[in-house]
């Protein structure tokens, strides 16, 4: 008799038992690295909103703080100042959607507060929401919208 080159069918089926196996140990670690990254970009992008806020405050002080497409645009106007890029002044980057609305201005005198949220878009994207207003303190919350009263990031 030839001997006969190749696999068996009980070699192929335990090699691919094996596959499955790693695969089933190495993307639910793979979903949450992923919703870490998210997370971590969101707290980023919630700097740069803060930040964002404080140079259009001190660069156009009769209007004070903004909204946030106010802050993105091409720059050197108060309705389009460019201190933001555009993914993040469109209100959605990294799985999670962005807001901030001014307010305390009451008309003629200026914007005197702001509120930065930060919302997942879904769970597989994110499983902490994020506020931050001109304090600067960037806070979250795991079971809903974030708020000024929430625990601040450590």
């Amino acid at each position: 008799m030839r001997k006969q080159k190749g696999f068996s069918l009980i070699e192929l089926l335990i090699v691919v038992a094996i596959i499955l196996i790693i695969a089933a140990i190495a993307i639910p670690n793979l979903l949450r690295s992923r919703i870490a990254a998210n997370e971590a970009s969101a707290v980023g992008s919630l700097r740069t909103i803060n930040t964002g806020e404080v140079t259009y405050s001190s660069t156009y002080p009769a209007i004070g703080f903004c909204d946030l497409a106010s802050l993105g645009g091409a720059g050197g106007v108060s309705t389009a100042a460019g201190l933001i890029d555009a993914v993040l002044a469109a209100g959605v980057k990294s799985g999670y959607s962005f807001t901030a609305v001014a307010a305390g201005g009451g008309g003629a005198s200026p914007n005197t507060t702001y509120d930065g949220h930060g919302d997942p878009q879904s769970a597989q994207t994110g499983q902490r929401h994020f506020f931050s207003d001109q304090s600067g303190v960037i806070r979250y919350n795991t079971s809903g919208a974030a708020t000024s009263t929430d625990a601040p990031l450590q």
